[in-house]
């Protein structure tokens, strides 16, 4: 039976032989049908897996938040004509806080095998480095981006922490992210602990965890980066 493979991609221009093994590449190159995120994006990642077809006769869907329910079963066709498909996100792994999923939860109501490789998920990254609690954790994904519904958010989420001493994870876009670490450490207790995980696995990575206090007056060194944030206790 054919098999859906969920294929990780590198978080950032960054070569996928640092941080995709052997493994992994060798199903992306022998793949001819796959389902994206964005295709511009996936066509770039397959060519620096070196995929050994021209770019352009591979089959190539989009599923997006855009995308319908209604259409993702059409999207299982290849796998029901006996065709191997590839899923890959934008970044890091596919159906992780990513539409994907929905292909995946698809593929589970028609019996069809998922495979998921190996590869790197900021989220994971985030909380291993981060020195939190990693046995009970949530990722929330974007925190509101306007007061007050944001520090309110980020006050639950401490409560949240707190009672179940449970990881609170959280992302931003670059844009956004030193505004969020100011109202982290404006709106949190000043021992509350935040990390901060940014550009994870590339050259410029950046990973550090101190007390809400020890953060004021130093958000910029998170400023136009995409940063994975986690507050513990």
């Amino acid at each position: 039976m054919a098999t859906l493979y969920l294929i990780p991609v590198p978080l950032g221009p960054v070569t996928p032989e640092t941080c995709l093994p052997p493994d992994t590449l060798a199903v992306a190159r022998r793949l001819d049908h796959f389902v994206v995120e964005r295709a511009k994006t996936a066509r770039a990642h397959l060519k620096a897996m070196g995929h050994p077809l021209p770019i352009q006769a591979l089959q190539i869907e989009e599923l997006n938040e855009h995308t319908p329910a209604a259409a993702i079963p059409a999207l299982l066709a290849p796998l029901k004509a006996g065709h191997d498909l590839g899923l890959l996100s934008e970044a890091g792994c596919p159906a992780v806080a990513d539409p994907g999923a929905a292909l995946v939860m698809a593929a589970h109501r028609e019996n069809i095998p998922v495979v998921p490789l190996i590869g790197p998920s900021s989220i994971l990254l985030a909380l291993m480095a981060s020195g939190l609690g990693g046995q009970r954790f949530a990722f929330h994904g974007y925190l509101p981006a306007k007061e007050p519904e944001r520090s309110q958010a980020i006050r639950d989420l401490e409560k949240t922490a707190r009672r179940d001493r449970a990881t609170q994870l959280f992302i931003e876009t670059p844009y956004r992210s030193a505004a969020l670490l100011d109202a982290l450490a404006t709106a949190l207790a000043p021992d509350t602990f935040i990390s901060v995980g940014a550009d994870l696995s590339l050259p410029s990575q950046l990973i550090q965890t101190r007390s809400a206090k020890a953060w004021r007056g130093h958000t910029d060194t998170v400023k136009d980066r995409l940063v994975v944030f986690g507050i513990g206790i």
